[in-house]
């Protein structure tokens, strides 16, 4: 796929999640099939440039191009000297975030909240696209305020006007969170109006999913969030089932044994010992959640204070699940991707809206 001068794998990308997907994740991501993954999200406050967190969100070292930084905010200025900050230090994509939900970013008037006020909207992003001359910029938005306030086509026009290259759209209001169903015809309508790229976003958990949302929307590629924590070989199925029309086969214990531990050694080369292990604990969750005997681990696992005894755990839990070379079996439903044990007697883990 050819996007804003780039070429792509594909067109599958992975949502700019915050304490996701750091610089790991998307490695490990990319490596399993996305075309392009977007940073956590970037503070646009000067002030916070040298902190550990922020300097850790910033850490492209060896990550495969094109590097996507996802920057957010409420001031025009600030944001767009956090645009040239970020393309100083290596992005190649500056994306800005008018989509999280979150209320400690909404109350401070960024992410969602943006879109109760368009001329502000408008403000941020010439100053985004003027700062950073040369560097495709793109948006990240919702459908709207609430279900009474759908102003995405707006917004659209917005970002045309003022130079955005393109629109991700998440197919739920800022009001909905993350429940009830993606709306897919509000994504249709903004593609069908659309002179820029448009990325479909909301409930993509499967590979049947992802090609009923694009032949759906349109769209001219997918985020892909939620339902990558803990299977992030979600990407070459999808890929595949895009280019093939067929299934591939769940991964084998072995692999998925072997993706998690690479995974946390990445986490653990990252982040550092401390910070290391209790990052690791949520992704160890999403990766057995699901599983034989998984909530008794988990409960366990978070427990430990070490990266060895983190690592014996998983690698008993993983033999204890029987043959490395069976499949495990998944739920094929929309709203409960995931894992379930051989027999069902397991429930799925669910709510991947992304």
């Amino acid at each position: 796929m050819n996007y804003l001068g780039f070429s792509l794998r594909n067109n599958l990308f992975v949502a700019p999640m915050a304490g996701v997907t750091d610089r790991p994740f998307r490695q490990l991501c990319k490596t399993m099939g996305a075309g392009l993954a977007v940073s956590e999200m970037v503070t646009s406050n000067s002030l916070l440039y040298g902190s550990a967190k922020t300097q850790r969100r910033a850490n492209h070292e060896g990550e495969v191009a094109p590097i996507a930084v996802q920057i957010a905010g409420a001031d025009p200025r600030m944001m767009a000297d956090a645009a040239r900050h970020n393309v100083d230090r290596g992005a190649q994509i500056v994306d800005i975030n008018m989509g999280c939900p979150a209320k400690k970013i909404c109350h401070v008037m960024a992410g969602s909240a943006l879109l109760k006020d368009e001329p502000l909207v408008g403000r941020i992003l010439e100053a985004v696209v003027n700062a950073v001359p040369g560097t495709p910029v793109t948006l990240k938005i919702r459908t709207g305020w609430d279900k009474t306030n759908r102003n995405a086509l707006n917004i659209l026009r917005i970002a045309e006007a003022s130079g955005i290259r393109a629109l991700a759209v998440h197919g739920r209001t800022r009001a909905c969170g993350y429940s009830g169903h993606a709306e897919y015809d509000t994504i249709a309508a903004v593609k069908a109006a659309a002179s820029i790229p448009v990325v479909a976003n909301g409930d993509i958990t499967t590979p049947e999913k992802a090609r009923a949302v694009l032949d759906a929307t349109g769209a001219d590629a997918l985020m892909i969030g939620r339902a990558a924590q803990g299977r992030p070989w979600i990407f070459r199925e999808i890929e595949h089932y895009l280019a093939t029309g067929e299934k591939l086969p769940p991964p084998r214990v072995a692999e998925i044994h072997a993706i998690l531990r690479a995974h946390l050694e990445d986490l653990y080369s990252f982040y550092g010992v401390d910070t290391g292990v209790r990052v690791a604990r949520k992704h160890i969750s999403w990766y057995t959640k699901g599983l034989v005997g998984s909530a008794a681990f988990r409960h366990a696992m978070n427990q430990l204070p070490t990266i060895d005894l983190q690592q014996q755990a998983v690698d008993d839990f993983f033999l204890a699940l029987g043959t490395h070379g069976e499949h495990l079996s998944y739920i094929d439903e929309p709203a409960a991707a995931g894992f379930i044990d051989t027999d069902n007697s397991n429930p799925a883990w669910g709510g991947l809206a992304a």
